[in-house]
């Protein structure tokens, strides 16, 4: 920061404290002196600048005051555990609102609120405008899960309550919800659901009340810890009767019926390729060389538009779900089994109804022609993704199954033209991430026993090519015939994220020639080539991925930036994503009934909801799986208290930094642990520098770290840096200090003794003894 800007921020920074206070330039000139933040010369030069920029405003009389702010916002309140909060405004290039302890007029975390601005933010400094909590909107939470907690027999006669409830959720947990004899009575430690009646208020400002709707389980039978995370993310797991018996009255087979107007495609040996554990089967791939060289490739995907028609239950159901909720022990499903893994799932050896995505493809990757059509296919081979890698391995000795024997030689073409692909993708500037994927093994008692890291392999990537590419295809297709349509999109970042990322790499020698305000997928994906195999590789990608926006679905074609694609849709896998399910939707009823303007009028008028229902219902999921994974992450590092461990530094916060262990599990050296010397958090670089030691801590730094604390109710891991020639050389010091203080103190005692007469007391008949 410049010297005038330091100076303008350091003096805004006083009215903005004290935002009703009229400052006299003598008082101002003595603020600024005591603390060395300017001359009496640069203070009126500042006062100067900060009413010309309306910062502040003057009553002519050489007094000065903070600038009113008539500005009132609406947004989402988080909380933090000591009382004051943030409020995240709908302009998501806004600056986030700061809400003090005193003026959140007892708002919730995720509370919809609004915010009258007290004091601006501070352009100079960086700090965020300040405000109040006017009125609360929208609650976020309705029901809260948590611990039930019973009071005595005498307490319930005289409160009329069965007991209280605490809540798992961080942000709620200085709050007791108490619970009214209206609803189900649980019994201790029952986890439930508690639909919320009365909110926190000036009478009662830490407690709820309400009324137990569901007894989820007692908190130590097996499973409930994971159900009570699904319950308070309200994933839905019940299914509504009409839905059960929409999906009990389809057949479990494909009727004769049903083929008619289905191009054959049995013959083909179409395959799917999936992980060991799957039980749904969305996609089928068949490859082949053509006499003219080019590749042909056919992706043929479950047509479950078929059997889940428009408004019926189970569509309404689904939409609700918006997609399948994937967890360690467990698989929520966005339809029933009988459906997911049954009718619609592309099984081996059995006929099915899908929509063909038949593509050409030259062997310089370009798609040169292409068809979208309903088929009737059946597959050859469940194949599994580790025995075709196994298959493509020319190395491997371990004898395989004889359908894989058949099938390696379109397995090898399917090979040869997924990189074709990747490179046709990598020379437009897709950006390709790499990083392993930790699963979590768990017992028949829901017990995690062990977290297996997997790579990627071919199979792995071969598949992801091909469902890329019928996406992409889709997509454009859809566009060029100017109907609407759904799509995947994925926004340019943002150009002050850019600039600080760019900061960031330069800050590890790394140079990015590239516009921030106008930055190309191509630009990040030299920076993630140009770093492949160093030491800066993880943290650069991790801090690339942060700086990126997060992808979502739209009606609007907006282009995936990420993919470097024009045109991007989510085609692929309509057993678990609605938004797959509409696309299918949409291209039978332009088959069917046209593209008349009643067609497109109605799916105009239904794309936004369903834009904004699927990414809503992605991120809730996401945040479920996340929150199991560090539950079972905790719970399996829970009895490795004290053991020490190799790690490097994921993130580097002004409280502490984040460390990842190998087996990719997650926790926190917070800064009072750091107890070897005083640190400062750099923002720009990301860093933590020792001021007597100089020792610096950054992102992707591997570092030796004993684990200290495992709590896994707030699925939360502490760690301390570990260094043993550090721990000798403390113990020593404190040593050598104990005994310096021993001599001074003798020492001091025997002057003082000699100075005050040391013939009283005790000391003097000792001696005489």
């Amino acid at each position: 920061m410049a010297q005038d800007e330091k100076i303008l921020a350091n003096v805004l920074e006083i009215f903005r404290l004290n935002p009703q206070h009229k400052y006299r330039v003598d008082e101002l000139e003595h603020l600024t002196r005591r603390d060395h933040i300017a001359n009496f010369t640069q203070l009126i030069k500042t006062l100067t600048t900060l009413e010309q920029k309306k910062e502040i405003m003057t009553d002519g009389q050489g007094q000065y005051k903070l600038a009113p702010v008539n500005r009132e916002v609406d947004g989402n309140f988080r909380a933090n555990d000591k009382g004051f909060g943030f409020v995240r405004l709908d302009d998501e290039d806004a600056d986030d609102v700061f809400i003090g302890a005193d003026h959140t007029k007892f708002a919730l975390d995720g509370d919809r609120v609004h915010v009258k601005i007290i004091p601006n933010g501070n352009p100079w400094n960086g700090k965020g405008p300040e405000g109040e909590v006017v009125e609360i909107l929208e609650r976020g939470a309705e029901n809260i899960v948590g611990q039930f907690v019973p009071l005595t027999d005498k307490e319930v006669k005289r409160t009329g309550y069965w007991g209280y409830v605490e809540p798992t959720n961080a942000k709620l947990q200085k709050y007791k919800v108490y619970i009214d004899q209206k609803g189900l009575q649980p019994q201790l430690k029952d986890m439930v659901k508690v639909s919320v009646s009365r909110f926190p208020n000036a009478d009662f400002p830490t407690s709820l009340v309400g009324t137990v709707v569901l007894i989820i389980g007692n908190k130590n039978d097996p499973g409930v810890d994971i159900m009570s995370i699904v319950v308070d993310h309200d994933i839905r797991t019940d299914w509504p009767d009409e839905a059960m018996e929409q999906a009990n009255a389809i057949p479990d087979h494909v009727t004769e019926a049903e083929q008619a107007g289905r191009e054959d495609i049995t013959d083909q040996p179409a395959v799917t390729i999936d992980g060991d554990d799957s039980k749904d089967f969305d996609d089928a791939v068949v490859c082949w060389k053509l006499p003219n060289g080019n590749y042909h490739l056919g992706v043929h995907i479950a047509d479950v538009a078929h059997y889940v028609k428009e408004n019926s239950p189970l569509d309404q159901e689904a939409f609700a779900r918006g997609n399948s909720t994937y967890l360690v022990d467990r698989v929520i499903p966005m339809l029933p089994f009988r459906l997911s893994n049954g009718i619609c799932s592309l099984n081996e050896g059995v006929n099915r109804l899908v929509l063909s995505c038949d593509m050409e493809i030259t062997p310089s990757g370009e798609r040169v022609n292409y068809r979208i059509h309903p088929s009737l296919m059946r597959s050859h081979g469940r194949l599994t993704y580790n025995k075709v890698n196994a298959a493509l391995d020319p190395d491997n000795d371990t004898p395989l199954e004889e359908k894989y024997v058949k099938l390696r030689p379109m397995l090898q073409t399917m090979a040869e033209l997924h990189e074709i692909l990747y490179k046709q993708r990598h020379a437009r500037g897709a950006i390709d991430f790499e990083e392993p994927e930790a699963k979590i093994i768990v017992d028949d008692q829901g017990k995690p026993t062990d977290i297996v890291l997997r790579r990627r392999g071919t199979a792995e990537k071969m598949i992801e090519s091909f469902m890329l590419i019928a996406n992409e295809t889709v997509a454009e297709d859809f566009y060029k015939q100017h109907v609407p349509f759904l799509y995947r999109v994925h926004e340019t970042p943002e150009g002050e994220k850019m600039h600080a990322f760019f900061d960031f790499i330069s800050a590890l020698g790394v140079t990015a020639k590239a516009d921030p305000n106008n930055v190309k997928p191509l630009d990040l994906q030299r920076i993630v080539t140009k770093t492949q195999g160093t030491p800066e590789e993880a943290v650069i990608q991790m801090v690339m991925l942060r700086s990126l926006k997060q992808a979502h679905y739209s009606e609007q074609p907006l282009g995936h930036f990420g993919l470097a694609a024009k045109f991007y849709t989510h085609f692929t896998s309509p057993i678990r994503r609605y938004s797959d399910l509409m696309v299918h939707r949409m291209i039978h009823a332009y088959a069917d009934e046209g593209k008349g303007e009643k067609v497109q009028a109605h799916f105009k008028s239904e794309l936004p909801n369903v834009a904004e229902q699927t990414s809503t219902q992605e991120r809730r999921s996401v945040d479920t799986e996340r929150e199991v994974n560090d539950l079972k992450m905790t719970e399996y590092m829970a009895d490795k208290v004290g053991q020490h461990f190799d790690a490097v530094v994921s993130s580097v916060t002004s409280f502490g930094m984040f460390v990842q262990l190998p087996n990719m599990v997650e926790g926190l050296i917070h800064i009072s642990n750091l107890n070897d010397d005083f640190y400062s958090f750099n923002e720009r670089s990301l860093t933590l520098t020792g001021r007597g030691t100089h020792k610096v801590y950054k992102v992707g730094m591997p570092i030796r770290v004993k684990l200290i604390r495992a709590n896994v109710e707030q699925h939360q891991l502490d760690f301390e840096i570990y260094d043993p020639k550090a721990k000798k050389r403390q113990q020593l010091k404190r040593h050598f200090d104990r005994y310096n203080n021993n001599f001074n103190h003798n020492r001091n005692g025997r002057q003082n003794r000699q100075h005050h007469g040391n013939y009283r007391g005790g000391n003097y008949r000792r001696r005489k003894k």
